[in-house]
């Protein structure tokens, strides 16, 4: 295009122009060149710039309409940015940026799975695979989720491992309350709901009556960060299904969240599945529309989840050899829904749960009399968690896992009572009802984030200015407290790193101890005696990160993903044989009571043979005498109160003298560990060792029988060598069955040899049919099977981009007015349960097409922060996604199909998330329109 020199004929008749310019308009190139604003705008609809250019401006025309917002914008930001702020300071920010090694509870042995992660699998182009660190070996991330562990292995590129690591698991709580705010955006929840929902996620973070089930900050302490991340996923994604049900739009975006909250955590994977249900019963108030609204979700959810199958089908497929911890289900219903009086030890009712239930059922009340959508849904998603964690069965899902969703509902329903009783209070109070005073919701969220974050604080003891009594109290102004969080302490404790521990000197001095032994003895598993006082080192689990410590050669025959190895009963097992206070961490186990004889300390070493473990560890003075009485024991070193020992025959590859029996009619999960623990227990039942498969010509037995002994011929074994997922071995001649300490996995393949089958205990057996045989862990047919769906979702997924939105019809009131249609609300009130748009916004995505008021553009203060979520650019026309559906304002664009807003005197305008009118200074107002939205959710009488 060029630049004319004489003026333009607003009234010329239309000429058409290059690319479908408007008749008579001359555009000019240059961007320092002035120009009307309107045609400016109407130039970029119909050329728009390139994604570069866009992506260029984008900061810049951010910058432009914050600068021009108004209040109610700053005050979201204030609030918004103070919650994260708070909650980031109490997490210690010294400590997360120091390069230490995260400590505390499981957080202190997760530390060795992003590490493995970027050392060993990312190298060989996968995200999942095998290890020989724990357990006799297990499924490396096939059972626990990657997306955290990527995200830190992919940033200890370029910055320390600790701080990388301390960096990602505290994600999900910071952003939290981002996701709560974005989720009211984008539902359409006016002011001051959205930053009050920021306010309502910040005191669930602070909530102390749990310390494991996920999302709050004590969790996340104990080592649940990957469910917190996946938490602030599952919330965006609800959100954006809320907008979807609404405009049609935002599919793929919505599938592309799923896939994230999948890969992230499983059980909040589950939850947003669940809860995106809610927003369908919701949407029945609409009375139009519906299997088209079920189609939008089905064609999100089913891409979303498609997406997820590399990972998730071969999870749920090879879930039989998966171990189940046996968590008890939780009966105290009442109890934990609604009172929490009988909480675990070193826990307490804070935030008071009467509180909180308090303020929810004034969010129900106002989300009935205001007809809030966002409120409906915290309703029935909270009712439908508390069902479930009522009615869900003992199994592998432990129903106390979803009390967090339940709690989180709750207070952010609290949240919407707090925004709504405001709006009320200013309505009412208003000289014009249809207009209450911004000062008053405005400070409604000020005042109640500043309320929230001092009653927080206040037990953190972490005001400015505060002091501790003598009385051991903490005072701060004229409020005062006997109260004391655990929280800070705990986040100091797990991000002042092992490093900085009092007993880091002996737990260095044993670490390199066997890394020594490892150089001097050859590497090999080693079994370390459980003792609670080992939480000095950092936690419990310290001895978990050998592995880590000594580069893979040293590892422990404990780790901390109890449920991905089938191995792990009989390790807890062993540890009941071989320290003077084991764990017994597993259930429904037959554990010996009290210490362990000499008898039984016997057994344990038969069993530390049996699984190929070179070191025992000894730390108690009875441990220690009793491994120095075994003949099958040699101590080569002390350090500090350890004593280390060599185990004699237990060689990795062994021959076995017996043929085994193969068990008929057992299933490869409890069935074969009801069958197996007994012969685990008794040594003498060793000879024979039972089979879950092999070939024919060995002998069939039910569980219970004793089977005949038929002895091989004898070979020997030599050149045994094992890489990360690799096993070598020669025999002198093949035939012979040989027994290969390592867990048992079905991605084992075999060359040079028939099998791999499962061997008791949870081992591996092979035949072979050459005098080479090598074992590796590859991908099989369930794993393929994965990688072809998840490629079926990606086509999913830019179909659904493609496709564009779905086309609603207009909701249906359900009392009209026969003589002029639908009653209006009383001023001031009205719904968004069944008006689109109509939260306290005009929506420039209803559906009806209700186009701005001609020449009004876009008010520099109309910037929605929820468009930097859905739109590309603010300000600049979106591509047609699809046929709009017909109505009023409805007209061909220049290029295409109707659209959804048009201008009648310039065409199609840019489609923009208009803010609230309630927020738009009186002198940057549109002129009224009779069938706009009102700015407090109603239709204007």
């Amino acid at each position: 295009m060029t630049t004319s020199d004489h003026d333009v004929d607003p009234d010329a008749p239309a000429q058409g122009g290059a690319h479908g310019a408007a008749p008579g308009v001359v555009i000019s190139d240059d961007p320092t060149e002035a120009g009307d604003p309107t045609v400016d705008r109407l130039a970029r609809a119909i050329d728009p710039p390139g994604r570069s250019e866009r992506l260029k401006a984008l900061p810049g025309r951010a910058l432009d309409a914050l600068g021009a917002s108004p209040l109610e914008a700053w005050v979201s930001l204030a609030v918004v940015l103070g919650c994260v702020a708070f909650v980031f300071s109490q997490l210690g920010p010294g400590n997360i940026f120091s390069d230490s090694t995260p400590a505390g509870g499981d957080m202190g042995a997760h530390v060795w799975g992003p590490a493995f992660m970027r050392d060993h699998l990312l190298p060989s182009f996968r995200l999942t695979g095998w290890t020989p660190d724990w357990y006799a070996g297990m499924p490396a991330y096939h059972f626990y989720m990657v997306l955290p562990s990527l995200a830190i292995a992919l940033l200890s590129y370029v910055i320390p491992y600790g701080v990388a690591f301390k960096l990602v698991a505290i994600s999900g709580l910071v952003t939290l309350p981002m996701a709560a705010w974005a989720f009211g955006r984008l539902t359409r929840l006016p002011f001051p709901g959205p930053p009050l929902l920021a306010v309502g996620a910040t005191a669930f973070l602070f909530d102390r009556s749990y310390s494991i089930l996920g999302g709050n900050i004590a969790s996340t302490m104990a080592g649940e960060f990957a469910f917190s991340i996946s938490l602030s996923f599952a919330l965006l994604f609800l959100g954006v299904v809320g907008r979807g049900m609404e405009t049609g739009k935002h599919r793929a975006l919505a599938a592309v969240l799923l896939t994230l909250t999948g890969l992230t955590h499983l059980i909040p994977f589950l939850f947003a599945i669940g809860a995106s249900l809610v927003w369908l019963v919701i949407a029945l108030a609409r009375r139009t529309g519906w299997p088209l609204r079920v189609w939008w979700l089905f064609g999100a959810g089913a891409v979303g989840s498609a997406l997820t199958m590399w990972w998730l089908l071969p999870f749920y497929l090879r879930s039989p050899y998966m171990n189940d911890m046996g968590w008890e289900k939780r009966t105290q219903f009442v109890d934990l829904l609604f009172r929490r009086e009988n909480l675990d030890g070193g826990l307490s009712d804070s935030p008071r749960i009467e509180l909180v239930l308090v303020l929810a059922f004034l969010g129900l009340v106002m989300s009935i009399a205001w007809k809030r959508r966002t409120g409906a849904f915290f309703v029935l998603a909270s009712i439908g968690v508390a069902i479930a964690f009522v009615v869900v069965p003992q199994g592998r899902l432990w129903n106390a896992r979803l009390l967090p969703f339940y709690y989180l509902m709750l207070y952010l329903l609290a949240a919407v009572g707090i925004a709504e009783l405001g709006r009320t209070i200013a309505t009412l109070v208003a000289r014009d009802p249809s207009k209450p005073p911004r000062s008053i919701t405005a400070g409604t969220a000020v005042a109640t984030c500043l309320v929230v974050l001092v009653a927080l604080a206040m037990p953190l003891r972490s005001l400015p200015g505060g002091s501790v009594q003598a009385d051991g109290s903490y005072r701060w102004l004229f409020l005062s407290t006997t109260d004391s969080s655990f929280l800070g302490s705990w986040a100091r404790w797990n991000f002042s790193g092992y490093e900085n521990k009092p007993a880091y000197p002996e737990y260095h001095g044993i670490v390199s101890t066997m890394a020594d032994l490892g150089e001097t003895e050859g590497c090999g598993r080693a079994m370390w005696e459980h003792e609670s006082a080992h939480d000095r080192y950092g936690t419990p689990m310290a001895l978990m990160l050998l592995p880590f410590w000594t580069d893979g050669c040293i590892g422990s025959s404990e780790g901390l993903f109890f449920e991905s190895s089938s191995t792990t009963p009989y390790h807890f097992l062993m540890q009941d044989e071989l320290s003077s206070a084991p764990s017994n961490a597993q259930r429904e186990l037959p554990y010996s009571p009290g210490a362990p004889t000499q008898t039984e300390f016997d057994i344990g070493v038969q069993h530390m043979q049996l699984l190929g473990i070179r070191y025992y560890m000894a730390i108690s003075e009875p441990m220690i005498e009793k491994a120095q009485a075994s003949p099958s024991l040699t101590e080569v070193a002390t350090s500090g109160p350890w004593a280390v020992f060599t185990v004699a025959d237990s060689e990795q590859v062994v021959v076995l003298d017996d043929q085994p029996a193969v068990l008929t009619g057992v299933d490869p999960g409890h069935g074969w560990l009801d069958a197996v623990v007994p012969w685990y227990e008794d040594p003498t039942q060793w000879s024979v060792f039972l089979a879950a498969d092999g070939p024919d010509e060995w002998q069939r037995i039910a569980p219970g029988e004793t089977p005949e002994r038929i002895p091989t011929e004898p070979v020997a074994v030599t050149d045994y060598e094992a890489g990360t997922d690799t096993i070598s071995f020669q025999v002198s001649q093949p035939g012979t069955p040989v027994l290969v300490k390592t867990s048992y996995f079905p991605n084992w393949q075999a060359e040079g040899a028939d099998g791999p089958w499962r061997i008791s205990p949870n081992l591996m057996v092979v035949v072979p049919t050459d005098t080479e045989v090598t074992l590796r862990y590859g991908m099989t047919g369930v794993d393929w099977l994965g990688w072809l769906v998840a490629a079926l979702g990606l086509v999913g997924l830019v179909a659904l981009w493609r496709a564009g939105p779905l086309s609603f019809p207009e909701p249906r009131s359900w009392r009209p007015r026969p003589d002029s249609g639908p009653a209006p609300p009383p001023p001031g009130l009205g719904g968004d349960l069944a008006s689109p748009g109509a939260s306290g916004e005009a929506s420039a995505e209803a559906p009806a097409g209700r186009a701005p008021a001609p020449d009004a553009g876009v008010p520099a203060g109309a910037f929605d922060p929820a468009s930097v979520i859905l739109a590309e650019v603010p300000g600049v026309a979106e591509p047609v996604e699809g046929p709009a559906p017909d109505g009023p304002g409805s007209a061909p664009g220049p290029d295409g199909p109707p659209t959804d807003d048009v201008s009648p005197a310039h065409g199609t305008a840019p489609v923009v998330d208009p803010v609230p009118a309630s927020e738009v200074p009186a002198s940057e107002a549109p002129a009224a329109d009779p069938d706009a939205a009102d700015p407090d959710g109603g239709s204007r009488p």
